[in-house]
């Protein structure tokens, strides 16, 4: 199965990392309050990055390793990437 890593944009400016089978899916869940909770009091917004191709395993690992970055770190990764 197919992986992706995404970073979602929310309302507050403040970014979301997470990890999916189906972004679509995904966004809608975050959207309708379905998702994590860190979307309660905050609305996302847009995908800003995603990387696919992943395994379940690879993608945790990537996920922890985006969420260890300095928020100026992950807008490097966004703009050097081509989402």
């Amino acid at each position: 199965m197919n992986w992706f890593v995404y970073i979602i944009e929310a309302s507050d400016n403040s970014l979301y990392t997470g990890i999916s089978t189906d972004l679509e899916r995904r966004f809608q869940q975050h959207l309708n309050g379905t998702g994590a909770k860190y979307f309660n009091g905050r609305r996302p917004l847009r995908f800003v990055f995603t990387e696919a191709n992943h395994t379940r395993s690879s993608a945790s690992v990537r996920e922890a390793q985006i969420k260890k970055l300095s928020r100026l770190a992950k807008l490097a990764l966004i703009t050097n990437s081509t989402t």
